[in-house]
């Protein structure tokens, strides 16, 4: 095992395989809530890759919608838990910046991956060469502009906006974006941005969101909709593969 692939699996024992974690309840919700736009850009006939399974919510809202749906999974232990948990789903077990589909794909899924890898523009570089011409990446990531990242610096709680969190490194985050900054990252690696989404109106840390109900998170999911795009805890954009 090398050690990337040790890193992933010690991300992976810490915190998917580790049912102790407190604030997976607001994530998991942020994530079903970001399937419901997801949902709407898949075709039946499309093929979809998805980097990483995270705590599996992703796969199991889309897995069924395209022609066919592959997971490219880096951890051994989680890409295990798909093939146990989900036995009809493609489950590549390799490092992104390693693996070569046989199939171009149709929509590339880069969900919470661009915050964690060395090198982001590299790594989208090598994931253009995975699509159709006309192919399309969707990219998630924290998003430095969030409100309760700037009420933590404003209340000295953190020096800079995209100053990492105990959480962040828990998770395995190198770095936090903004809108102009991801693009900017997706431009250098030869795709056009062309959509932009905020997702979750966060008004605090997870650590003091723990007490909040489910209906208080899903207003919160609900209400990041409405607002613009650099409010969101998360920013999304869609980006296809530049001619």
């Amino acid at each position: 095992m090398n050690a990337r692939t040790h890193e992933l699996e010690r991300i992976a024992h810490s915190y998917h395989l580790n049912d102790d974690v407190p604030d997976k309840f607001i994530e998991d919700a942020l994530q079903e809530h970001c399937c419901d736009w997801l949902a709407g850009l898949v075709s039946p006939d499309d093929v979809v890759v998805e980097l990483g399974v995270g705590e599996g919510v992703t796969l199991s809202r889309l897995a069924s919608l395209p022609r066919r749906y592959v997971v490219v999974e880096g951890a051994p232990s989680l890409a295990a838990r798909v093939r146990a948990q989900h036995p009809t789903v493609e489950v590549a077990e390799a490092l992104f910046e390693e693996f070569v589909p046989d199939e171009p794909c149709d929509k590339l899924m880069a969900l919470h991956v661009l915050e964690h890898v060395d090198d982001p523009v590299a790594l989208a570089a090598h994931l253009r060469t995975w699509l159709v011409p006309d192919g399309e990446l969707v990219v998630v990531v924290p998003n430095r502009r969030s409100l309760h990242r700037r009420l933590a610096v404003l209340m000295g709680l953190q020096p800079e906006l995209d100053t990492l969190s105990p959480r962040d490194h828990l998770v395995g985050h190198q770095r936090v974006y903004d809108l102009d900054s991801l693009e900017a990252d997706l431009r250098a690696a030869g795709f056009e941005p062309f959509e932009r989404k905020g997702m979750l109106f966060k008004p605090l840390p997870n650590a003091m969101m723990l007490d909040f109900s489910p209906q208080l998170v899903q207003a919160l999911n609900d209400l990041g909709d409405e607002l613009p795009a650099d409010l969101g805890a998360n920013i999304a954009v869609r980006a296809r593969r530049a001619r």
